[in-house]
């Protein structure tokens, strides 16, 4: 086993971020993806295949001292491919002797009902997809009780920054539209205080997580801003460092996603999910904080990135350097 070698399944906006925090460190890195093609650098490895074949995923982790799940099929497929994905990546894990670090949300909570969500939390999901998730979780935690491979898990709420994309609240529905002045449109109350993650963050903290040994056995809120805002206020702080006198946002209204639900398999995923509009949506991060030492990138800094990110969407990727 090469104790430098990091492999991580997944090439997405947290797939990435997790590399970016992995080269900073001087990790070898290995991504693997359907296509074996993705945004790094010409001396890094990429490899193309299914995750859900065991057999490839063994060969793909070869040699790893840590792998990464940061894989997310498409919405309305969970069901589908994400139970098959994670077995393919926690057998491969298994056979090489490596750690495991698995990105997951906070769907398996399911209803705040007024509290803040913390990582002693039960599970009590009332959503189809907040159901799988905490299955695929309790998987992963009794292979680490069996003693068959090291776990970690890492925890994030909704996302936003560099490479959020259409699937973030606060992605290309927000920035584009804050850069030329113009509507931008939010899912939910944006009244209600919402925590949001930012993308960058949840790469560093995944990249603790397979280094930290206190890290194993342990499921960890990846590292958000102490004082939650409303996704009003994130939007209006996003148009002023945009340079605009007013925000312009609008919501999509409840109605109007029934009736794309009706055609779109997507929203139909979207729809149970709103509750987490409904009342304040707050997730604490300050375990990982108090004994990880990993903090979150203050909310100025965060959106300032993510708006040179958005006006730069044509450049090449390069390595994001840390301040």
């Amino acid at each position: 086993m090469n104790t430098d070698l990091h492999v991580i399944f997944g090439t997405g906006a947290i797939g990435l971020a997790t590399f970016d925090a992995l080269r900073r460190r001087g990790r070898t890195v290995r991504m693997v993806n359907r296509s074996g093609k993705a945004p790094v650098p010409q001396d890094v490895e990429v490899v193309a295949g299914d995750a859900a074949d065991p057999v490839f995923a063994a060969r793909a982790a070869q040699g790893a001292a840590v792998v990464y799940q940061t894989m997310n099929p498409p919405y309305h497929q969970w069901s589908a491919q994400f139970p098959a994905l994670q077995a393919g990546v926690l057998a491969a894990a298994e056979a090489e002797g490596a750690r495991l670090v698995s990105m997951e949300n906070v769907y398996m909570y399911g209803r705040p009902d007024g509290r803040t969500l913390t990582e002693d939390r039960e599970n009590n999901a009332h959503t189809k997809k907040g159901q799988l998730r905490a299955r695929m979780a309790e998987e992963l935690l009794s292979a680490h009780r069996a003693g068959r491979v090291e776990i970690a898990i890492g925890r994030a709420s909704d996302y936003f920054g560099p490479r959020g994309g259409a699937q973030s609240n606060l992605g290309d529905r927000v920035f584009p539209a804050a850069l030329a002045g113009k509507t931008s449109t939010v899912l939910g109350d944006r009244n209600q205080p919402h925590t949001y993650t930012y993308i960058p963050d949840i790469g560093e903290g995944l990249a603790v997580l397979g280094e930290h040994s206190d890290a194993p056995g342990e499921i960890w809120h990846l590292p958000n801003d102490p004082q939650t805002r409303s996704t009003q206020e994130l939007v209006d702080t996003i148009y002023r460092q945009a340079g605009r006198h007013r925000t312009k946002v609008r919501a999509v209204p409840p109605f109007f996603l029934r009736a794309m639900a009706i055609t779109s398999p997507v929203v139909r995923e979207l729809l149970e999910m709103q509750y987490q509009f409904e009342e304040p949506f707050i997730v604490d991060s300050s375990k990982i904080t108090t004994r990880l030492g990993v903090t979150a990138t203050t909310l100025n800094q965060a959106i300032a990135e993510t708006l040179t990110s958005y006006s730069n969407t044509s450049q090449p990727h390069t390595e994001r350097a840390r301040s």
